[in-house]
């Protein structure tokens, strides 16, 4: 008897592996779909994020280096804080964004596969049409994103620079000698937001694309 039964837990358990196994292959590929789709919801939030603080960033740096400045310990301190969250917010984005391309490579390839494998030729070449179509669509967004990441740790990199001169130097002269590259930087944020604003663009067709129902 003992024997019996416990042959038979071997068998429900090697059933049970079994149809784990079969339902994970078969949810692959929406796996991989919303997975794709969630990563689109997070660059675009951090996106946000990160044109938030870059605005935060370059208004303290601006109240830092201004002549009516009359508390430099305390301004000098902000702008370190904005930098640091700036910092940490592009370095999200900057893996969200890798991961994006990641998983929508693999999601397509996946697609890929799947779409020559079907006997309807009717549905086989709607799968490609579609394919075709979602891929191209999601391909603008590495495209629009290619000199973000170089734009913005050029930008980062001269902020940096701008905090570790004051550093040493947190006086009215040190003030009024790093002010016209302050400045410089302070303007060069309208470069980096715009090409984040391109990032988001593509983003938006994509969402459109695949939510309008159009």
């Amino acid at each position: 008897m003992k024997s019996r039964k416990q042959l038979l837990a071997v068998f429900v358990t090697l059933l049970l592996c079994s149809a784990t196994f079969i339902g994970g292959c078969a949810t692959t590929g929406l796996d991989r779909s919303v997975k794709t789709s969630d990563s689109i919801q997070e660059v675009e939030s951090e996106i946000k994020n990160v044109i938030v603080q870059i605005d935060a960033t370059s208004l303290s740096l601006d109240s830092l280096v201004s002549p009516e400045n009359a508390d430099l310990k305390k301004t000098f301190t902000t702008y370190s804080d904005n930098l640091k969250n700036l910092d940490d917010d592009g370095q999200r984005l900057i893996k969200r964004m890798d991961e994006m391309k990641t998983n929508s490579k693999e999601y397509f390839e996946e697609w890929n596969a799947k779409g020559v494998a079907y006997k309807n030729p009717q549905i086989s070449t709607l799968s490609e049409e579609r394919r075709g179509k979602l891929a191209a669509i999601y391909a603008r967004v590495p495209a629009a994103g290619a000199g973000v990441k170089s734009t913005y740790l050029a930008y980062l990199s001269n902020m940096k620079e701008i905090q570790s001169y004051l550093s040493n130097d947190l006086t009215p002269k040190g003030i009024e000698t790093i002010t016209p590259v302050a400045q410089k930087n302070i303007a060069d944020k309208s470069a980096l937001n715009a090409s984040l604003q391109t990032v988001l663009t593509a983003l938006g067709e994509i969402k459109s694309e695949l939510y309008s129902g159009n």
